[in-house]
């Protein structure tokens, strides 16, 4: 079954460690890519521009409105996903722990719902 982790952080944190801590950061997300790679569970995975390059769109009385940025303020924000394919909830979890993001963030664990199943 497919499981979407997606990684909610707080980018500040990011922008605020040393050069050598962004390093080491991207260098811990490299390994996990590849762990998941060599374990044959990995579908997709990307990083996510800052919410300061989002737009929204909202469709009110027909009328469709376009708003830059993101929907709601808050500090952590979606930063990026990984897609896998697990064989059960609980593999997925056990992934969801190994990632980075559980480290500075929270990683959101949901199975994806095919288009055309009930």
């Amino acid at each position: 079954m497919e499981y979407m982790l997606l990684i909610y952080s707080d980018p500040s944190q990011f922008d605020a460690a040393s050069p050598t801590q962004q390093a080491e950061g991207l260098a811990a997300y490299g390994a996990y890519t590849e762990a998941l790679q060599k374990a044959g569970v990995l579908r997709g995975a990307n990083r996510l521009r800052s919410t300061q390059a989002a737009t929204t769109v909202r469709l009110t009385s027909g009328k469709t409105e376009v708003l830059n940025g993101p929907y709601a303020e808050t500090r952590e924000q979606l930063g990026g996903y990984f897609l896998i394919d697990a064989s059960d909830l609980d593999a997925a979890l056990a992934w969801a722990a190994r990632c980075p993001g559980a480290s500075h963030g929270i990683v959101e664990v949901r199975p994806v719902w095919p288009v055309g199943t009930d």
